[in-house]
């Protein structure tokens, strides 16, 4: 389908990457968005936090045909932003003239050290043309992902998202290295989606234990674990600041924290 017919900025990108659709998965704050959008969710009094960036995992060598990913998005109408000082430098794929703020970037796996054999930053990779973000955990959020049915316009497309379990985990795993201001929004994004499946946590546990936890090394696991412990046993300046973000919903910073410990413990615990 043309994308000249579909206004909503996520769409258009969803039809640039459609070839791809099977192959990558949608992570961060777009991925919890489409929780809404699983058979399992339940209804919720509030809208989900949004973002303008979509997050696109994908796998360091994805089973592609043979048009790269930049050229369908650059003859979609997207253009490239570039960063930093990386080989390739780390790119902001943005909708030509969508006045939003919206825009894509891929991540993929980083396995093994930080430097390569030239001892220089293994920060970015070229994968199928575009330009790929390495990062800690995202083999976690490609396995095993959940998919959603997409509808805009007369658009549709079934989509990969992070699962839930593997989407909470991550943020945990990266908790220590995030920005204070990411750390409070990750925090409300725990919450969030544990509000979203709150009706499903044996589920989620059960899916913890089946499918995640036998991924992740030993002390991954435990600090995965000790969550409840560790970031929720009482409140902190993160915790206020994610009250904050959620100012127009009255949650108190004690409310999140209690939330957040209990159905952290429900899915991650060992019982």
């Amino acid at each position: 389908m043309s994308s000249a017919f579909v206004s909503d900025p996520f769409a258009r990108l969803l039809i640039a990457l459609e070839p791809w659709l099977p192959h990558i998965v949608i992570v961060g704050g777009w991925a919890h968005q489409l929780y809404r959008l699983h058979p399992h969710a339940q209804p919720l009094d509030y809208p989900p936090l949004s973002t303008l960036d979509t997050d696109i995992a994908l796998p360091e060598r994805p089973r592609m045909g043979e048009q790269d990913i930049r050229s369908r998005l650059l003859a979609h109408g997207f253009f490239e932003e570039f960063f930093g000082e990386d080989h390739p430098p780390a790119t902001h794929y943005h909708l030509g003239g969508d006045t939003s703020g919206f825009y894509a970037e891929f991540l993929s796996p980083l396995v093994g050290g930080e430097l390569d054999r030239a001892k220089g930053r293994k920060a970015t990779a070229q994968i199928a043309g575009i330009a790929s973000q390495r990062l800690r955990f995202i083999e976690l959020l490609l396995d095993h992902p959940w998919s959603v049915d997409f509808h805009s316009g007369g658009f549709t497309a079934s989509i990969h998202i992070a699962n839930p379990v593997s989407f909470i985990a991550q943020k945990i795993l990266i908790h220590k290295k995030r920005e204070r201001v990411d750390k409070a929004k990750d925090i409300l994004y725990m919450h969030d989606t544990l509000q979203v499946f709150g009706a499903r946590l044996p589920a989620l546990h059960e899916l913890w234990l089946t499918t995640v936890a036998p991924k992740l090394q030993p002390g991954s696991q435990r600090k995965v674990q000790t969550a409840p412990k560790v970031l929720f046993s009482d409140v902190n300046d993160d915790v206020r600041g994610a009250a904050e973000i959620a100012a127009e919903r009255a949650l108190s910073p004690e409310g999140i924290r209690a939330a957040c410990h209990y159905g952290l413990a429900k899915v991650f615990g060992n019982s």
